[in-house]
């Protein structure tokens, strides 16, 4: 059987490993963080403020309405990484063939939902009247495109989990260029305002959804699937919707959290949305190194347990936090020292710029536990402990919620209680992970151990 697409990470080195396969995957988080920077600078400066504001109010429902899809691909992708790693090959192959059918319900489910609660949504969430349209419009348009998004997602996730990390990447370059194009066409061309923006974000991920599934069939030999592999499959269906459910319990908290937070940023008006709208641009580029750690940390976890590596699932962890650490104190520098000019690259507006680059000062100084989040995220999902994705998004959606009513009507706080709920959820959420970490209940969690434990007649 040829490799050439599939990478085992239960043997060799671990911090090799771990930043081999994170690279690609940091480019292509970049690449796919483009997306959103690219609709944010073409909406800010050829539109307006106003309009970047629309779709800042948008960006944590998005998050709530993919979070289900997202959370199913993770739980496809964790299943096979732990048959990959204890070397089953049917098996993969099966739940390769049947995350077809979660993720298509599940997307369709989930597009059909937006669309039509989309307004009442946004208008519940205190949304301003004056971009509440635009607001509408932008999230209909982009919860239409729901599967393309939800299909690129789990076959990427599949793909990482059977080590490739490249595969993504290059198709998410491609679909980049065709972003930048179409929204030069649609917005600035055509004048299609920010319903353009919208369909080019749609339109470019369909193509690297595409582009990524059949460039699998022809190269990785999982995906030569025989008839037998295309029977649905309960018990492989079950298993990821044992792991995806809570992981996509816990984004929809993360979502609504982050809900709740965008109704307290509205009520400070459209200055601090679009100001909010711009930081979060930033803090989703700076998390593009954390998440690629983290999801790495998940496949490399995932194969080991698979392959009841425990220890080294350990020492890969170890050595993950000195990676955090290196980059988070270079990223608190850039914050603290170059707030300003990263501003303007979103908006023209000077009070805008003001209150923005003030605020990324304040969450530059809890960078390292947003690090430590995601990577004892990747552990702990990885190794498949449903119950830890519950107790995450619970401790997020307190802090959240907590601290912005909280230190929201504190007058010496003010506006800057937004900025400051964001840096508290990350410290509180990242104990929390080191805690359940530390536990050590992980270790028995292996999908692929208790398996095999039940067909030997044994209690897992």
């Amino acid at each position: 059987m040829s490799i050439s697409y599939i990478q085992d990470m239960t043997e060799g080195n671990e911090v090799r490993l771990l930043i081999e396969f994170s690279l690609p995957m940091l480019l292509g988080n970049v690449f796919q963080q483009f997306y959103n920077l690219i609709d944010s600078i073409v909406v800010g400066r050829y539109i307006g403020a106003d309009a970047l504001a629309a779709v800042g109010a948008t960006n944590s429902l998005n998050f709530l309405t993919f979070s289900v899809c997202l959370g199913l691909s993770i739980g496809i992708g964790i299943v096979i990484s732990q048959y990959f790693g204890a070397r089953k090959e049917e098996e993969v192959k099966k739940a390769i063939a049947n995350s077809v059918y979660v993720i298509a319900v599940s997307g369709i489910i989930m597009s059909i939902l937006t669309c039509v609660f989309a307004r009442d949504i946004l208008q519940a969430m205190h949304t301003p009247r004056e971009i509440l349209d635009n607001s509408t419009t932008f999230l209909r348009i982009v919860a239409g495109g729901m599967l393309a998004v939800a299909a690129y997602n789990a076959i990427a996730a599949i793909l990482r989990a059977l080590g490739d990390s490249k595969t993504p990447l290059i198709f998410l370059i491609v679909s980049c260029g065709i972003n930048v194009g179409l929204d030069l066409l649609f917005v600035l061309k055509l004048g299609f305002g920010i319903a353009g923006t919208a369909c080019a974000t749609v339109i470019s991920q369909a193509i690297a959804a595409l582009g990524c599934i059949i460039f699998a069939l022809i190269k990785n030999p999982y995906f030569k699937l025989k008839k037998e592999h295309l029977k649905v499959d309960w018990p492989i269906i079950l298993k990821c919707i044992k792991i995806g459910i809570p992981v996509a319990i816990q984004n929809s908290m993360i979502a609504v959290s982050l809900v709740a937070l965008q109704s307290v940023v509205n009520g400070f008006g459209k200055v601090a949305d679009a100001a909010y709208t711009a930081t979060s641009r930033v803090e989703q580029l700076i998390q593009q190194p954390f998440n690629s750690l983290g999801a790495a940390m998940a496949t490399f976890a995932g194969q080991n347990m698979g392959a009841n590596k425990l220890e080294r699932v350990k020492r890969g962890y170890h050595k993950s936090i000195l990676i955090v650490a290196v980059f988070s104190f270079a990223a608190l520098l850039a914050a603290q020292f170059g707030g300003h000019a990263i501003m303007k690259v979103f908006v023209k507006e000077q009070p805008v710029i003001a209150l923005g680059a003030k605020a990324i000062k304040i969450t530059s100084c809890m960078y390292f536990a947003l690090g430590m989040i995601y990577i004892t995220r990747g552990l702990l999902n990885g190794s498949g402990d449903a119950f830890y994705a519950m107790i995450n998004g619970f401790v997020e959606v307190a802090g959240r919620v907590g601290f912005s009513n909280i230190l929201a009507i504190i007058p010496a706080i003010g506006v800057w209680s937004v900025w400051a709920t964001t840096g508290l959820t990350w410290v509180i959420t990242a104990a929390a992970s080191v805690i359940r970490y530390k536990q050590g209940k992980w270790e028995s969690k292996s999908l692929v151990k208790s398996e095999s434990l039940s067909e030997a007649g044994l209690e897992p």
